[in-house]
């Protein structure tokens, strides 16, 4: 089993939907992830947090036997972002967002880090992603998630990270901002052009697209369910399971791999967006994926003579 290195932020978030509001819940782009791979892989983690950050938060990661030596305690607080959702709980609006210590985040990878094999490099500046990979030995699979911020006011050191990975993680939106692409089809094989092998558009509730350059398309819609609480951290979760799932094999992921990846991905995410922040992924369990997989697959899934041509 092969280590991962996700490299992002570790958050309290202040999040209002239709369903209530959760002010200070643990969230950050490198907690969504690493609960979600660990239930898979080994997962080590580099990010700074404040001497607010709660003993109970260490923890959670902690009984994954997530590898912690990474995480930077520093004097201020941690970052922390506020926003709501409405309607159709699409795009969440920032009322305010506060680096805080994570304004002067500099990571660095202890040594016995600089050897993992899988890298994602979660939603950072892209000056940050390249720092990363320049002390990485020489990973078998790397990884990115961007924002609609780096894509409008770093596009060109944004484009050098995208020559440097096997594949990128991205909402539709922003896949259509990058490239000025129609659509999200369109825009997966645009942004193939630009270096990743595989491109996985993350469409929320319609599920996602997986694009690779030599094998071509595979897509599937998100998981059936009836409501959803909050949909933050649902796209950190799908790169979870998706890294998680690819590290677990071993190997030098194929398009069959990421296809199975993608779904598992799309199943933790599921979990993710039954309750506020964390709370719902960091109580999941193989027997509880094993069972959701069950249920999708009869959503997906025909007999090859169910339509007759």
């Amino acid at each position: 089993m092969s280590q991962i290195l996700v490299v992002g932020s570790l958050a309290y978030d202040s999040i209002e939907t239709p369903s209530g509001k959760s002010p200070k819940t643990l969230g950050g782009s490198a907690n969504y992830f690493s609960l979600a791979a660990s239930l898979l892989s080994k997962v080590r983690v580099v990010g700074v947090v404040g001497e607010d950050y709660a003993d109970e938060d260490y923890q959670l990661l902690e009984k994954r036997n997530v590898d912690l030596s990474g995480l930077e305690k520093v004097k201020g607080k941690t970052f922390h972002w506020e926003g709501f959702y409405e309607g159709s709980l699409n795009e969440a609006k920032t009322l305010k967002t506060d680096l805080n210590v994570f304004e002067h985040f500099n990571p660095k990878l202890p040594e016995a880090f600089k050897d993992s094999q899988f890298v994602f490099l979660a939603n950072i500046a892209p000056e940050l992603q390249l720092q990363v990979l320049s002390q990485v030995k020489n990973p078998k699979f790397v990884g990115m998630d961007t924002m609609n911020f780096w894509i409008s006011s770093k596009k060109s050191i944004l484009m050098d990270v995208l020559k440097k990975v096997n594949v990128i993680l991205i909402n539709e939106g922003e896949s259509q901002m990058l490239t000025g692409a129609a659509n999200a089809i369109s825009a997966a094989i645009a942004i193939s052009k630009l270096g990743p092998e595989a491109v996985v558009v993350k469409r929320g509730e319609y599920g996602f697209i997986l694009y690779h350059r030599e094998h071509g398309f595979f897509a599937l819609p998100a998981m059936t369910m009836p409501e959803v609480i909050d949909p933050t951290g649902a796209g950190d979760t799908f790169a979870g399971g998706f890294f998680g799932t690819l590290a677990g094999m071993d190997r030098r992921p194929s398009f069959e791999d990421m296809k199975k990846a993608c779904v598992v991905g799309t199943l933790l995410a599921s979990f993710t967006i039954q309750d506020f922040g964390v709370k719902s992924l960091a109580k999941v369990n193989m027997s509880a994926l094993k069972s959701r997989r069950d249920e999708y697959k009869k959503t997906v899934s025909f007999e090859k003579d169910f339509v007759e041509i």
